[in-house]
């Protein structure tokens, strides 16, 4: 387990949460029985495929809206439910949703962001695991003139935390890569508030 020393953040990551062979059932329980979609965004005035596949779970009428898209979420499946009760108690936090992220090779990323929208609320606590290939995540300062840079490489089996101010503070992404990269699955878990 390591915590990071960023200011006006709080992000712990567990690189071997999951043995090899509990993540690798994982990965492939969620690649075939999840739902997966290829939203679209709107940037420009121009529709563009978004460049992974999403799907979005948790309790009835936890729906979540973000870059102008509002998601239904379907119901808990026995894999999720395997996740979300080994990291609760780890993170002392319950969760009531999930967004999942199918990047299926290097092409497939996700531009800098925060997770800030207002179902949220403040100071949301994101749980992010990990499975599949290896991938890079870097964060920097909303600040511009901060030069502060962070980079993990998110293993298969693993746990990143972000909680406190990081999303206020804080953006994060997943470059593309020309590198060849086997398929990651992404897993975030959220608690909706409710309205």
């Amino acid at each position: 387990m390591f915590e990071f020393s960023l200011p006006n953040s709080k992000i712990i990551y567990y690189p071997n949460l999951w043995s090899l062979d509990e993540a690798n059932f994982l990965f492939k329980e969620l690649k075939s029985r999840i739902k997966w979609q290829q939203y679209y965004i709107t940037l420009f005035g121009k529709n563009h495929p978004q460049p992974r596949l999403t799907a979005w779970y948790g309790d009835q009428g936890k729906i979540y809206t973000y870059s102008g898209m509002t998601l239904y979420p379907h119901g808990w499946i026995k894999p999720l439910i395997i996740v979300k009760e080994k990291i609760e108690p780890i993170i002392n936090t319950k969760f009531n949703s999930v967004l999942l992220n199918l990047y299926r090779d290097g092409k497939d990323g996700m531009g800098w962001h925060s997770d800030n929208e207002k179902e949220l609320g403040k100071k949301p606590v994101i749980a992010s695991v990990s499975l599949g290939a290896q991938r890079r995540f870097l964060l920097k300062p909303r600040d511009k003139k901060n030069n502060l840079r962070e980079e993990i490489i998110l293993s298969h089996g693993s746990l990143l935390i972000m909680a406190g101010e990081t999303q206020e503070y804080w953006l994060h992404q997943i470059p593309k890569t020309s590198k060849p990269v086997a398929p990651r699955i992404n897993l975030t878990f959220r608690f909706i508030v409710d309205n």
